[in-house]
C-alpha cells in the first residue's frame, strides 16, 4: 500500500471537503428579504382582491375608483350564485360530474401517457430516437391556436364529437408534459435499471416500480400543469349538448349575463381561481423539488 493510500484511509481521515458557503452580509439579507416581499405583495395583491370581491356587496363592487378590501363582507353573492345554478335547466351536480370527468380524465390520461412515451425516450436507444424527440420540441413551438382545426378535423374523422373523449383524448398530447418528464428520467442512474434487469424484472416492472416513483416530484409538477389547463377548458369546440358541458362553461354564462349578476360573478372568478391554487398548494412541495432537483447520478 503506497504512502497516499495509507493517509486518505487514516481513521478521521476525510476524503472530501465540505464546499465554503456563501456568507452574505445582514444589509445584503435584508435587501434580499425586502425585494421579497415586495414581489410577493404584488403577486398575492389580485389573490386577496379576487377573495374580497366576492365578499363584496354590488354597491362596493360598482364603487369607483374600486378598494381592494370589503368594508362590509356579505354571503348574498355566493346564495344568488347557488340559487341561479338551482334553476338552470341543467343542474350543478351534472355540471360537476362533467368537470371531474373531464379534467381527470385528461390529466391522468396525459400523465400516464407521457411517462410511457418518455421512457423509451430517456432510457432506450432506438432508430429514430433523435428525430422523434425533435418532434415533441418543435411541437413547443406552436400556440394551440394553431392546432385547433387540424385537431377537429381528426376529431370529426374519428367519429367522436360531441364526447367527452372529444375533449380528453386532446389532452394526451401535450408536448411540453412529454418533454419535462423525459428529461427528468435521464438523471436515474442506468445502474440501477441494469441491476433490476439482472434480477429478472421486466420493462414494464422497472417502469412502475422503479422509474415512477423516482419521479414522482415531475409527474405531480405535469399533473397540476395539465390539472390547470383542463380545468380552464370549456369544451365549447366539441361539445354541443349542454349536459356534457363543465362547470367553466355554465360559470362563464354567469359572468357574462350583464351587470345584475356581478355578484355571483365575482364568486364564480373566487372558485375559478380556488380550485387550481388549492390543488398546486397540495402538490407544492413536489414542484419545488423539480425545478430545483439536480437529480440521482451514477
Amino acid at each position: 500500500m503506497t504512502d497516499l493510500a495509507r493517509k486518505l484511509l487514516k481513521p478521521g481521515r476525510r476524503l472530501f471537503h465540505r464546499q465554503k458557503t456563501l456568507n452574505r452580509s445582514m444589509a445584503g439579507n435584508a435587501t434580499l428579504f425586502i425585494l421579497m416581499a415586495i414581489c410577493g405583495l404584488f403577486m398575492v395583491l389580485p389573490l386577496v382582491m379576487i377573495i374580497n370581491n366576492a365578499l363584496k356587496p354590488l354597491d362596493e363592487l360598482f364603487r369607483y375608483p374600486p378598494k381592494i378590501f370589503v368594508r362590509n363582507p356579505t354571503f348574498e353573492n355566493f346564495s344568488d350564485l347557488f340559487v341561479l345554478m338551482s334553476n338552470s335547466w341543467v343542474p350543478l351536480s351534472r355540471y360537476v360530474l362533467n368537470t371531474i370527468i373531464i379534467t381527470g380524465g385528461g390529466t391522468l390520461g396525459h400523465v400516464i401517457l407521457a411517462s410511457l412515451a418518455a421512457y423509451p425516450l430517456a432510457k432506450h436507444n432506438f432508430p429514430g430516437k433523435k428525430f422523434l424527440f425533435s418532434i415533441v420540441v418543435l411541437s413547443l413551438m406552436f400556440s394551440w391556436q394553431v392546432t385547433q382545426i387540424p385537431n377537429y378535423m381528426i376529431i370529426s374523422w374519428l367519429g367522436i364529437n360531441n364526447t367527452y373523449l372529444a375533449v380528453i383524448l386532446p389532452a394526451f398530447a401535450y408536448g411540453l408534459g412529454l418533454y419535462l418528464v423525459k428529461q427528468f428520467m435521464e438523471q436515474i442512474p442506468d445502474s440501477l435499471l441494469e441491476s433490476a434487469r439482472l434480477d429478472g424484472a421486466s420493462e414494464y416492472r422497472i417502469f412502475w416500480s422503479i422509474i415512477m416513483p423516482n419521479i414522482k416530484p415531475a409527474w405531480l409538477t405535469l399533473a397540476v400543469l395539465q390539472f390547470q389547463s383542463m380545468w380552464g377548458n370549456t369544451g365549447a369546440t366539441y361539445l354541443r349538448s349542454e349536459e356534457l358541458k363543465p362547470l367553466q362553461y355554465a360559470l362563464q354564462q354567469i359572468v357574462n349575463s350583464g351587470p345584475a349578476r356581478q355578484g355571483a360573478a365575482a364568486v364564480v372568478t373566487f372558485i375559478i381561481a380556488a380550485i387550481p391554487i388549492t390543488f398546486f398548494i397540495i402538490c407544492q412541495s413536489n414542484i419545488i423539488e423539480t425545478m430545483t432537483t439536480s437529480g440521482m447520478k451514477d
